[in-house]
């Protein structure tokens, strides 16, 4: 077994960030011991006896800032208790696009850090200091970080060697290679006049991978031409 993977949460509201973790394969893959996944309140690093840890912005406007001294005293304390982290990763509209290969690369490090923000944002000197990838699950704004960064802890778990019952189901997933899915069936082989394809059904497998290879192109074609023109060489990163 490889190196297990810690990824630590840095929340407002951890209450909306651990039920999702009790459940499914993210459940599954800390009891199989593969990573380990910790929620920090925000809160408990606050500096005053209130716990503030937001304020108002500097030049006015609407909204709130998640003020630096609680981020900067998370982030630092779990480093102290447990290693350097291998990114420090903030959740952010305007950030780099999270696909496929961004969560391959990440789910071959040993400890993530994953801030999800609030109201307005962080204060940019967090982003500057301690932030080392700033990432966005596309052109949408959600109430808070919660939600993408517990999109981002599924996409990379479920990566981890021993994370899935047949290790080889994240290999056949969509966007693994460039391309989409092939269409997938179950049974009843007829339902309502609708029937499976009959390769599926022949159990020739070269015939049925085939057909799988070709749907997949067709699919990708149809819904995401941009994928086919992609160099998957382009997508190696550190």
């Amino acid at each position: 077994m490889g190196v297990k993977l810690r990824i630590d949460i840095l929340t407002a509201l951890p209450e909306l960030v651990e039920a999702p973790l009790r459940h499914s394969i993210l459940k599954r893959a800390q009891e199989a011991d593969v990573v380990t996944l910790e929620v920090h309140d925000l809160r408990a690093f606050a500096t005053d006896k209130h716990c503030q840890i937001d304020d108002h912005p500097f030049g006015g406007g609407a909204g709130m800032v998640l003020k630096p001294e609680p981020l900067f005293r998370a982030v630092e304390a779990i480093e102290d208790q447990e290693g350097e982290a291998d990114d420090v990763i903030f959740l952010t509209p305007d950030g780099e696009r999270l696909d496929q290969p961004m969560a391959n690369r990440l789910s071959t490090r040993q400890h993530l850090i994953v801030i999800a923000g609030r109201y307005k944002g962080i204060d940019q000197r967090v982003r500057n200091a301690l932030v080392t990838r700033e990432l966005s699950i596309g052109d949408v704004v959600l109430t808070g970080g919660e939600l993408p960064a517990l999109l981002l802890v599924d996409a990379v778990v479920r990566l981890v060697p021993g994370a899935l019952g047949d290790s080889s189901s994240a290999l056949t997933d969509s966007f693994q290679d460039g391309l989409l899915g092939a269409p997938v069936y179950t049974r009843p082989a007829d339902f309502r006049g609708r029937t499976v394809p009959e390769v599926l059904r022949s159990g020739d497998h070269q015939r049925i991978a085939e057909w799988r290879d070709e749907k997949r192109i067709e699919k990708t074609r149809e819904r995401r031409p941009d994928l086919l023109s992609q160099d998957p060489e382009d997508n190696d990163d550190s």
